[in-house]
């Protein structure tokens, strides 16, 4: 658990004093190796106020790939761990422009700053008073109030929420664990334009939603999914994969999209789809949007004899019935030295199997184990890139 900040931390730290005092200290390395050395000087120079100046510093280091412009702001250890990485927020934020948005978990403001200069007014509110006072020094623009989630204060307004997805310090997957409920919070809005940020490993089904669910990626890993009311959902849409880069670019698949691909041989190429998509049950749509067809019916993989464009592929250099003595005797004889490899369908631990395989060779190559109807493939590949 990081330093627990008292509204006083935050009145220091965006006084003069305290930012002239975080300069200072921002100067300091803070490694590993010098850390001890570091808190020493700072207790020094600013007694009292060191411990909140150099996790004030260590948090804004820590924020930096994950919230933009951050080098300002006052944070906590676990507001910066549930915070929104900015380009899933802005992705949101774009969905919401125009409207009167009231986030009701707003925390340390990560979501409120996307929202400023998007939507027509921006209100966040929160219980915790520190996370409070240090959204209104973070985000200036917004309208913010203590409130509780599960009691409205606007109206009119659409609502977003971000409940706690941690109960006794363990993560949980349970709708009704969450802080706020997530049960509660769908039935004191109902009625309301909502948006609901959930993990992407909670069971929708369960809720009977009659909106849209959202999975959404970033650079390839799962960050959320979101749940959006009918009033902020796409006509005839009920399942979203959104896949975002840090580069900017982005695409969506739908269930509102054809799911009509062929039963067919593999072809030249094995596809992984992005996690979004195989989160949100859509890798026949994805597949038939790009040409591609399943390796078997039941498992993500898919195939095609060319790839989508800017997605890294596997070309199939053998296939065969896995084994691990066959699998060792055909790397052996393509001189592979290292392996990257993927499974589904079958129970195979790659760490565990990568050692056994006793690699000697020159050659990198990919291997993908599989099972197609009872039998396990393994399909070595050469990568895209």
């Amino acid at each position: 658990m990081g330093y627990e900040f008292t509204l006083a931390d935050v009145a220091y730290l965006t006084s003069e004093d305290g930012r002239q005092a975080l300069a200072s200290v921002a100067g300091r390395e803070l490694s590993t190796r010098t850390r001890l050395a570091d808190i020493g000087w700072a207790r020094t120079h600013f007694g009292d106020h060191a411990a909140s100046l150099v996790e004030t510093v260590m948090l804004r280091r820590k924020a930096e790939a994950k919230i933009d412009g951050v080098a300002a702001w006052i944070l906590t250890d676990d507001a910066v761990q549930q915070s929104t990485p900015t380009p899933v927020a802005a992705h949101r934020a774009r969905r919401l422009t125009g409207r009167v948005v009231h986030d009701v978990t707003c925390s340390i403001g990560a979501e409120l700053a996307q929202l400023v200069g998007v939507a027509e007014t921006v209100v966040g509110s929160d219980l915790d008073e520190v996370r409070l006072g240090m959204a209104a020094h973070n985000v200036p623009g917004a309208h913010l109030l203590r409130a509780d989630a599960l009691r409205p204060v606007t109206r009119g307004s659409t609502v977003i929420a971000d409940p706690a997805r941690r109960t006794g310090g363990r993560r949980t997957h349970d709708p009704a664990a969450l802080q706020p409920p997530l049960p509660d919070l769908l039935e004191v809005y109902a009625g309301r334009d909502l948006a609901v940020k959930c993990a992407p490993g909670l069971d929708f089904d369960s809720l009977d939603w009659q909106g849209e669910v959202e999975v959404v990626s970033l650079d390839g890993g799962v960050r959320e999914a979101c749940l959006y009311s009918p009033g902020l959902s796409e006509p005839g849409v009920h399942r979203r994969a959104t896949v975002l880069r840090s580069d900017g670019t982005h695409f969506d698949i739908t269930d509102a999209m054809d799911d009509d691909i062929p039963e067919r041989e593999p072809g030249e190429w094995i596809v992984d789809p992005d996690g979004a998509i195989v989160r949100a049950g859509l890798v026949r749509h994805y597949a038939a949007a790009h040409g591609l067809w399943q390796l078997d019916p039941r498992i993500a993989y898919l195939t095609g004899d060319g790839l989508p464009e800017g997605v890294r592929g596997f070309r199939i250099v053998e296939r065969f019935k896995y084994t691990e003595k066959a699998l060792r005797q055909v790397l052996s004889r393509l001189d592979c030295g290292a392996v990257e490899i993927l499974v589904r369908g079958l129970d195979v631990d790659p760490a565990v199997l990568r050692p056994r395989l006793k690699l000697k060779g020159s050659v990198s190559l990919s291997v993908v184990l599989t099972r197609i109807g009872r039998t396990p493939e393994a399909f070595v590949c050469v990568p895209s890139r």
